[in-house]
């Protein structure tokens, strides 16, 4: 018994009877074939704010109030955006795949705690408007909304959000009367320059100025996000267990983030050791939660490891030889550029080979 094509929709089903057999049903529709329906829009954000609680939670114990405020801003200015540009651009509310949420999330955990209220506004119309409904919505955008509101309010309020607005000398709590520890590593590394210590002086001074747990525990200046190690290690190794994230993008941001950092650590560019780069500022957090955004990240295994080992490079250059004591921002953003050109170099080599060329 022949059944030819033209005889059925590309996506429809055929139940009949074959030879007196038992009904069979013949499913006709474009590969792939296998797919998990679970795995939503929706479940993806919602998994990534899960993993995002510890984070929260800890900013929220280190910093107070400030936290609630900037972080609940940031969100309810993303969803303000967003449900006004749908309404504008008349399309369906997308609020419900959280997406909006997600991103405020991400960009008041990446703002410091002394942010005023018109700049986490202003970094999100332009994460929202600038990051994502400027290139058509989700799934379009090129590059990470978060660090596109956060890029744009660094540049146009670099006041605000310089080292200096970090510190409050009479607060208090104690944390904040204390300079980032990325900043003390560049204020140090401009009296080595300078002549006005040595480069063993200047070591044992950073060092004894920040220990090593409280790095890890988050009792140390910054931005919200970016202060507990535990923390973001926690909410990265759900995701991964989840499978929301690919482990390729954190292994290789790190893998060479560890590598340039000893090279300079060696060679006195910079005081601070890998170790302590890796649980400082917001390389862990950018490992696990703005590099591996699904949208602006590779889609091949091999395109997703280079990608990641490309901002762990652009980091630590940043960090050492710039004049920023941070660079995981502008890091994401410089890769996000090259996805396109990662997805068709890394595509992967088809089953059987590749497919002959007609001569």
């Amino acid at each position: 018994m022949s059944l030819g094509n033209s005889a059925l929709p590309s996506d429809s089903s055929l139940t009949g009877e074959l030879d007196g057999a038992t009904a069979v049903s013949l499913q006709i529709a474009p590969s792939p074939h296998l797919a998990d329906r679970t795995l939503s829009t929706r479940r993806m954000m919602v998994e990534v704010i899960i993993a995002m609680i510890p984070v929260v939670v800890m900013a929220i114990a280190v910093f107070r109030w400030y936290a609630v405020v900037q972080i609940g801003m940031c969100v309810l200015a993303c969803l303000a955006t967003e449900a006004v540009l749908n309404l504008i651009a008349r399309k369906p509310q997308s609020l419900g795949d959280y997406s909006a949420v997600l991103t405020g999330l991400i960009l008041g955990l990446s703002l410091p705690w002394s942010s005023p209220w018109y700049v986490a506004v202003v970094a999100s119309l332009a994460a929202i408007g600038l990051g994502k409904a400027a290139f058509g919505g989700l799934g379009c955008n090129i590059f990470n909304p978060a660090m596109v509101g956060r890029a744009f309010v660094m540049l146009s309020f670099a006041r605000e959000l310089g080292a200096s607005a970090y510190v409050v000398v009479d607060s208090q709590l104690t944390v904040l009367t204390e300079a980032t520890p990325l900043s003390l590593a560049k204020q140090f590394a401009a009296d080595l320059a300078a002549g006005r210590v040595t480069a063993g002086d200047a070591k044992l001074q950073i060092e004894s100025a920040e220990s090593f747990w409280a790095l890890l525990v988050g009792q140390v200046n910054g931005s919200l996000g970016e202060t507990s190690a535990i923390a973001i290690l926690l909410g990265g190794f759900y995701l991964l267990v989840r499978r929301v994230i690919s482990w390729e993008i954190p292994v290789g941001m790190l893998l060479v983030a560890v590598t340039v950092v000893e090279l300079s650590h060696l060679s006195d560019h910079t005081l601070l050791g890998p170790v302590r780069h890796l649980i400082s500022g917001s390389l862990l957090f950018g490992a696990f939660f703005i590099a591996t955004d699904p949208v602006t990240s590779p889609v091949t295994r091999w395109g997703k490891f280079v990608y990641g080992l490309g901002v762990g490079f652009f980091v630590v250059v940043i960090r050492v030889f710039s004049s920023y004591p941070e660079g995981v921002m502008f890091a994401v953003l410089l890769m996000n550029a090259t996805v396109p050109l990662l997805n068709r170099w890394t595509i992967p080599r088809p089953l059987g080979g590749p497919v002959p060329k007609k001569g």
